[in-house]
């Protein structure tokens, strides 16, 4: 696997990121990783904080954990702990679940009110086309409350997301006549 590790406001020694390679290495018995495979890490200042953030793009989908804490060792611990939460979760998922291709690539803020004075982030999603199950795979895997995609049956752009009462909702994206 292929480990980027970059630095915001932080400097990243060479022993740091041996750390993290090493720490990463874990991935192995989950998945059949391939040099094709790359894990980014990003090191931020967060006050006197460092969070790290962890993002790994496999067969199976995209694996994200994200941790804060004064010391880089306990965060990057806390990190890969999450992240193999997720690896078992999914795991499980499809075994119960999918039995399909996927499958086989494992191996055994608070709202201000007056919106011109909050920052906008602004993310360009390439939405693949998938079936909603694998939509909501890549959702989970990911840790969001919702998922963007292009549905494969009629080629629309859907939405997948979290509802409150614990289940999945799709929002169908048409343009108006």
């Amino acid at each position: 696997m292929n480990v980027k590790v970059h630095g915001k406001d932080v400097s990243v020694s060479p022993k740091t990121e041996e750390a993290i390679r090493e720490r990463l290495e874990f991935l192995d018995q989950y998945f059949i990783i391939d040099d094709g495979d790359v894990a980014n890490c990003v090191l931020k200042k967060v006050g006197s904080q460092i969070r790290i953030e962890i993002t790994i793009n496999t067969k199976a989908g995209i694996l994200r954990a994200e941790e804060t804490n004064v010391d880089l060792r306990t965060a990057l611990d806390e990190a890969t702990a999450k992240l193999q939460r997720q690896i078992v979760t999914q795991k499980n998922r499809l075994n119960r679940r999918h039995r399909s291709s996927l499958a086989k690539s494992f191996v055994d803020l608070e709202l201000e009110e007056d919106a011109k004075d909050t920052p906008v982030r602004t993310k360009l999603v390439v939405a693949e086309k998938m079936s909603l199950d694998e939509a909501i795979l890549q959702m989970e895997m990911v840790g969001h409350s919702f998922f963007v995609y292009t549905d494969e049956e009629d080629g629309q752009l859907s939405i997948v997301y979290h509802r409150y009462d614990g289940g999945y909702g799709v929002l169908d994206v048409r343009k108006e006549d």
